[in-house]
């Protein structure tokens, strides 16, 4: 996609990011990109990968978790700063795609414990595999990775499968039930010299698992841009948990499965 479109889309998603609190419209972010609304959001999916409505709602998520963690705004001031209408809305699409409730998210600061990939809804499914090589340009280097299958481009909920790497190379993911899945994978490497973490990103799919086939994915992560839709979900700590390559978590100490803001 060439940088004219990309320049575009970022100019909408500016406009989002400034306007989070507004009953926005296709037609308004669309005049922010300077295109029509049929091309626009054509383009605008070419380029994220999402829908203009899928990304405008996980910035409002996004942006929601920061200020649970950052205010004390209770949630429905939260939930109209960030243009919903209904708190009840707002709480649920929070809980589906967080993975917890946002009053829950506040108290345990982010630390979320439970992510186990949803394998009871899939348990009768045929399985298939996953499996590949996750790198990352020279000359960063990752200190973990973590790969999860979704069925959507945005990270949100509970993953079907994942694993946590230590750094790059090869990974597995095995009893894949059959659907029509991402994988979306991310990284952090720390900056010579300086707290703060890099955050790095990949995706790749959709791909389709039928009959217990095999996928051979080869996925690239590069740091985190504009373009990207938001994460939604936060990478489970490797410090304080392992995985194995069937995609199942093994509890920590504490019995938990933790999720590391």
């Amino acid at each position: 996609m060439g940088s004219h479109f990309e320049a575009a889309v970022e100019r909408a998603i500016e406009m989002m990011r400034n306007n989070l609190g507004e009953q926005l419209t296709v037609d308004d972010m669309a005049r922010a990109a300077m295109f029509s609304k049929f091309h626009f959001t054509r383009i605008f999916q070419r380029v994220t990968g999402v829908t203009p409505g899928r990304f405008l709602s996980a910035l409002r998520l996004q942006r929601a978790k920061v200020l649970l963690l950052s205010t004390t705004m209770n949630v429905a001031d939260i939930s109209v700063q960030v243009g919903y209408n209904s708190i009840g809305t707002f709480s649920s699409r929070f809980t589906r795609s967080v993975g917890v409730s946002p009053t829950a998210y506040r108290r345990c600061g982010g630390v979320v414990h439970a992510m186990n990939p949803d394998v009871d809804e899939y348990h009768d499914r045929a399985e298939g595999v996953v499996a590949g090589t996750v790198s990352v340009q020279p000359p960063h280097r990752l200190d973990t990775v973590f790969l999860g299958l979704f069925r959507g481009r945005i990270p949100e909920g509970r993953p079907v499968r994942c694993v946590m790497e230590q750094g790059t190379g090869r990974f597995l993911l095995s009893k894949v039930p059959d659907g029509v899945w991402y994988l979306l994978c991310q990284g952090g490497a720390s900056e010579p010299g300086s707290k703060d973490t890099v955050r790095f990103v990949g995706c790749y799919g959709p791909f389709e698992i039928r009959h217990g086939n095999v996928i051979d994915a080869q996925v690239q992560l590069k740091p985190v841009r504009t373009l990207d839709p938001p994460l939604l979900i936060d990478l489970p700590s490797a410090r304080r948990s392992n995985s194995e390559g069937d995609g199942r978590w093994r509890p920590n100490r504490t019995g938990g499965l933790p999720l590391a803001a």
